[in-house]
């Protein structure tokens, strides 16, 4: 039988892996040049303003919550990661403007119950192990009638199909991890927050990503730059011909949702949901 000390172990591991993963290659790079403007789409869907509380969960390096704070929100960026939140502290000093960081854990949150007015994630708390401990977590930081607002990749979409393709490379998540893209899925979502929400919308948009000419530079990019991907590299080693076939079907996973003619073009889907916390 497995002993409480041993399970508070395994978890504390299994959280020191997930922190190392983002900090591997350079994710804040890849939020300001791939998906600049997606931070800014989930502020204005939870309708932020000028003095209000928010809370930005597995904020990574902030391009939510710095759009947060360029309103004029009092602002926490909170995420499991100091690389990044450094990162984010430094993009906001640049910005001269002022927000709280935090490094702290999407399942257990170091914050009172309603401390916020707005509790939001964009592509972060989707990655956090255990998805009912999170929204759990969301729910009981924002206060009766406040707004909780989340863009999650979908499983059917670009990132949920890249996840699918380096699976077989990489090593089995530990036991109780839920794949990250289920946050994309409208049902698992209604699932989370059950009856403990109010006016819950729920919207399928994409992100244009147009930086690469070709699949090979997308795959190369990401290879080192995207945590997950520098791990899952990093998991085959010197096993030349399984970091070939990694190759080969990263760069057929760009191809496949390629639509550009002179240079590769994508749309990224992902959901975006907002709602408000039963009072």
């Amino acid at each position: 039988m497995t002993t409480v000390d041993e399970r508070a172990e395994a978890d504390r591991a299994r959280k020191d892996r997930h922190r190392a993963m983002w900090a591997l290659g350079s994710y804040p790079t890849v939020a300001a040049e791939i998906i600049p403007d997606l931070g800014r789409t989930l502020v204005e869907a939870c309708a932020v303003e000028e003095g209000l509380r928010v809370l930005d969960v597995a904020a990574g390096s902030g391009n939510a919550a710095i759009a947060a704070a360029a309103i004029g929100a009092q602002v926490v960026a909170c995420d499991l990661t100091p690389e990044l939140l450094q990162a984010g502290r430094e993009e906001a000093d640049r910005r001269n403007l002022a927000l709280e960081w935090r490094e702290a854990d999407a399942e257990g949150l170091p914050f009172r119950d309603g401390e916020f007015d707005v509790v939001m994630s964009c592509v972060g708390v989707m990655f956090a192990p255990r998805h009912q401990r999170c929204a759990d977590e969301l729910l009981r930081v924002c206060r009766p009638g406040g707004t909780v607002g989340l863009i999650s990749w979908t499983p059917e979409g670009f990132i949920g199909d890249m996840f699918s393709t380096m699976r077989p490379y990489s090593p089995p998540p530990p036991a109780g991890t839920e794949a990250p893209p289920l946050w994309g899925s409208e049902q698992h979502l209604i699932a989370l927050l059950g009856d403990r929400v109010d006016g819950l919308t729920t919207r399928r948009r994409s992100v244009t990503v147009d930086r690469f000419s070709t699949p090979e530079e997308f795959r190369d990019y990401f290879k080192a730059r995207y945590g997950p991907t520098v791990a899952a590299y990093r998991a085959i080693g010197d096993d030349a011909q399984r970091v070939a076939e990694l190759d080969r079907d990263l760069a057929e996973l760009a191809r496949r949702h390629d639509r550009g003619e002179n240079a590769t073009v994508m749309d990224w889907e992902y959901l975006l949901a907002t709602a408000h916390r039963r009072s």
